[in-house]
């Protein structure tokens, strides 16, 4: 079993990589059919940002349902630990969303 700071890594890490690789395979798709590859970088890094999260999270509903049982119970340590990880994979997807907008912008201030 993974320990909770090892899953914050993990977590951190699958949405960073979700939102940089399917930004830069965009980017390849892009030259390979004539069109703009940053334009379609940066359009691809801001909508596939919330999927890297529920990728990172491991789907959209069980994450939810597991804090609303353990606050029902009263047991709130499992819910702050999993509310932790999902801001931990929102921060992996902004950083990797950063991240392609300074390599396609070339860190011009938008």
């Amino acid at each position: 079993m993974y320990s909770f700071w090892g899953n914050m890594v993990v977590y951190f890490c699958v949405a960073f990589g979700v939102v940089f690789g399917g930004s830069m395979l965009s980017g390849l798709g892009a030259v390979l059919t004539l069109q703009s590859p940053s334009e379609k970088m940066l359009a691809i890094s801001e909508n596939i940002k919330i999927w890297a999260m529920v990728a990172a999270v491991g789907g959209t509903i069980d994450p939810i349902r597991y804090i609303e049982s353990h606050v029902a119970e009263g047991h709130l340590s499992p819910a702050i630990k999993q509310i932790m990880l999902i801001v931990v994979a929102f921060i992996g997807a902004h950083l990797g969303t950063s991240l392609i907008q300074m390599i396609c912008k070339g860190g011009q201030q938008p």
